[in-house]
């Protein structure tokens, strides 16, 4: 029979010879991430302490201090001390702090790998799918039983294909692609289910590109975001010296998918997700004029190379308009270094944007960057829900890192198609 992706991976994972939707199987897991923020310091640390000699692969463990980095308290810093010793004392080597978001640190070290399966105590471990993994997020105690026998069971999903056609416009971009999805599927339109992102739309965009869309198939309720790898995957991990050890796999011709979505990149315009949930999405001329306070680029979602690289396009030779805060936070260390060297994060700094470090902070208002009551953001992130970036009476609202950057020089939510 032809299969999905999903039935695909998780019957090697399982160890049969095929699966179908909705059939529940016990999975091998090749890699067990955790954060601080819901890793050893949750209400299951005593148990977790217990584990110390029976953590059944050490190797297959990796730990990422990246919510509370910097800290801003003194309780955070206490936080990511514990993880950091706890990681020491259980022998987990793969352990970062300080060097960006989970799952884009996951992704440059080698820990996700087409046709594995990744589980992380994160809900966008999903953007994982990019590279053709069957990534996802679990809670605290289903990780503690992974970590002592390396399995859990998983209902095997079904899946929804969304074909993304066309070439995107000048001024469009993948998080748009996003948005727009997540917009006609809705915040629970695919709870449970994968959704495979095809076409030709899809094949043309960089992996920076493709990590901004698999991220975000959680907030369709999805279990997993999935992309076929192609070339590009194969030269993104060949980059980093990784050249095998892992399985290529498609969905079959004919595979079964239980609904279809055909949309065309080359009529998407720029659009944005209004307060307070990710699917209440609208084209960007519908909300222009709205007057924001902080706009901010960064985060697993809007940070990486490509994003700021199409910022700075935006802002050079601009300057950020005089009650606006523009916040860039690059998703990574490495992205981080990159730009650097190539002196986009000196243009962007001289518009007049504070560059923070690597980390999850702004996105979730843990630091660097909350809101006060009546303020309104524009974000790359992933997230708008009430509270998310700081005050409760604040409003955020989602968008591409070009228009986050347009609408920075302006002070008002704006078209970034107005500036190229």
């Amino acid at each position: 029979m032809s299969k999905t992706m999903s039935e695909k991976i998780l019957a090697k994972a399982a160890g049969v010879a095929e699966t179908s939707a909705g059939e529940i199987v016990w999975v091998n897991v090749d890699k067990a991430m955790m954060d601080d923020l819901l890793g050893p310091r949750v209400e299951i640390a005593e148990k977790m302490q217990e584990i110390k000699d029976i953590v059944w692969d050490k190797d297959k463990v990796v730990i990422i201090s990246d919510h509370y980095t910097p800290p801003a308290t003194i309780k955070q810093a206490e936080i990511v001390k514990f993880t950091r010793d706890w990681a020491e004392s259980h022998g987990i080597d793969n352990y970062y702090e300080f060097i960006g978001p989970c799952h884009q640190i996951m992704a440059e070290y080698g820990h996700v790998l087409p046709g594995t399966v990744v589980l992380g105590t994160d809900s966008h471990t999903c953007m994982g799918g990019a590279l053709g993994a069957f990534a996802s997020g679990i809670g605290s105690t289903e990780m503690l039983g992974i970590l002592i026998t390396g399995k859990t069971w998983l209902r095997v999903p079904e899946t929804i294909q969304v074909n993304w056609s066309g070439k995107l416009p000048d001024g469009v971009m993948a998080k748009d692609m996003s948005l727009k999805t997540i917009g006609l599927i809705g915040h629970a339109g695919a709870t449970y289910k994968t959704v495979e992102y095809v076409g030709e739309a899809i094949e043309n965009l960089s992996l920076d590109e493709r990590m901004a869309i698999t991220n975000m198939a959680v907030e369709m309720g999805a279990k997993a975001g999935l992309m076929a790898p192609d070339q590009k995957v194969i030269d993104y991990l060949a980059a980093r010296n990784i050249t095998g050890g892992y399985e290529i796999v498609k969905s079959d011709p004919g595979a079964s998918y239980c609904a279809t979505y055909d949309l065309n990149a080359a009529e998407l315009v720029p659009v944005v997700s209004c307060p307070h949930e990710v699917d209440n999405v609208t084209e960007i001329a519908n909300v222009r004029d709205i007057r924001i306070h902080q706009a901010y680029i960064g985060s697993c979602t809007g940070g990486r190379y490509h994003d700021l690289e199409a910022a700075a396009r935006i802002l050079k030779n601009r300057k950020v308009k005089r009650g606006v805060r523009l916040l860039i936070s690059p998703a990574s260390q490495e992205i981080w270094l990159r730009a650097s060297k190539s002196g986009i994060l000196a243009e962007l700094a001289e518009a007049g944007a504070t560059v923070l470090s690597p980390t999850c902070g702004v996105c979730l208002g843990l630091h660097s960057g909350l809101l006060a009551d009546g303020e309104v953001c524009l974000s790359s992130t992933n997230r708008n829900f009430i509270g998310r970036m700081g005050s409760k009476k604040a409003g955020i609202y989602l968008g591409s890192p070009l228009a986050v950057a347009a609408s920075a020089i302006t002070g008002t939510i704006t078209d970034p198609r107005e500036f190229l």
